[in-house]
């Protein structure tokens, strides 16, 4: 393509999307990238609790708040992955469909992408019982029993939500603590439908007739193998920076994650970093939009200057 955009956003994520509205504020013109629906994980969020001034709202809803206030601003988005990023004085990036577009600076907010378990009979499984996202699945196990791997917010706050539909669920965790907050973990303790399985790591999942039958675990300590029955498993064991496509760039370390200092500047002159797939100590909502507001302002500053 002919066009140069000023800036290039990678990712409609929330700190994408607060990037792609502050550049557009300041008079920048914008394109932004997402291979999926707006709002990344929002969208894969049941209810959110510590947005300041809006607690209970839907990850759903806030994702289309989000994006919705893109669309008043007349953001570009193109609903494509970016497959390279090309160095230069203007940088080009080429997008999974072929296209190249010119841009003077980019944000990259692509966000992490969910852990598997990497263990026998998940992969084949995935779509028949194994799912990692509760909002989108979960009324498939209306009745039914089912199973969530991990011990963090996410395991916790999808463990309740699954509830509304599941008659069982039961959490298994690597520890014999949780990592998830305090008031996460009381509701759920609290919870007649939830039961918690500690210090036992899953080793296989079960399947007959193409779909999930049960998953087998393993104690840490005794290393016994038991066989849970139950209709679905959702795993909520971390994630991995999306950054395969930068990976020649030298921007990031060794686990995947951007390195950026704090006005979100990676080594590479006008190319950005926000989000959860930076080098951070908290990865939420919030954190996230002001890593896209920093990073936005920071390449108006850039491409003025240049």
């Amino acid at each position: 393509m002919d066009k140069l955009y000023d800036i290039a956003i990678i990712g409609a994520g929330p700190a994408g999307l607060t990037a792609a509205i502050y550049a557009k504020r300041a008079g920048l013109d914008v394109v932004m990238f997402e291979n999926s629906a707006p709002g990344g994980k929002l969208v894969k969020t049941f209810e959110i609790d510590n947005w300041p001034g809006n607690p209970h709202v839907s990850g759903v809803d806030l994702a289309l708040q989000m994006f919705g206030h893109t669309e008043e601003l007349q953001v570009q988005t193109e609903f494509t992955g970016v497959r390279e990023i090309l160095d230069g004085h203007l940088k080009k990036i080429v997008t999974e469909d072929g296209r190249i577009f010119k841009t003077r600076a980019i944000i990259i907010a692509t966000g992490t992408i969910e852990n598997q378990m990497n263990i026998p009979g998940e992969e084949q499984n995935i779509g028949r019982g194994v799912s990692f996202c509760a909002v989108c699945d979960g009324a498939f196990y209306k009745g039914k029993e089912v199973v969530v791997i991990g011990g963090g917010n996410s395991a916790l706050e999808e463990s309740l939500y699954l509830t509304q539909f599941a008659k069982k669920v039961t959490i298994v965790i690597r520890r014999d603590v949780f990592r998830g907050d305090a008031s996460v973990q009381q509701t759920v303790f609290d919870h007649p439908k939830i039961e918690i399985i500690r210090k036992h790591i899953p080793v296989e999942v079960l399947s007959a007739d193409k779909k999930v039958i049960g998953i087998r675990l393993q104690s840490v300590d005794t290393k016994e193998l038991t066989d849970l029955p139950c209709d679905g498993i959702f795993p909520y064991i971390g994630a991995t920076p999306s950054t395969g496509f930068v990976k020649d760039l030298n921007i990031c370390q060794e686990d995947g994650y951007i390195r950026v200092n704090d006005k979100m500047e990676t080594c590479i002159k006008g190319i950005y970093a926000a989000g959860d797939v930076i080098v951070k100590p908290l990865r939420q909502i919030v954190t996230a939009t002001s890593d896209g507001a920093v990073a936005a302002q920071m390449a108006f500053h850039y491409i003025k200057e240049s």
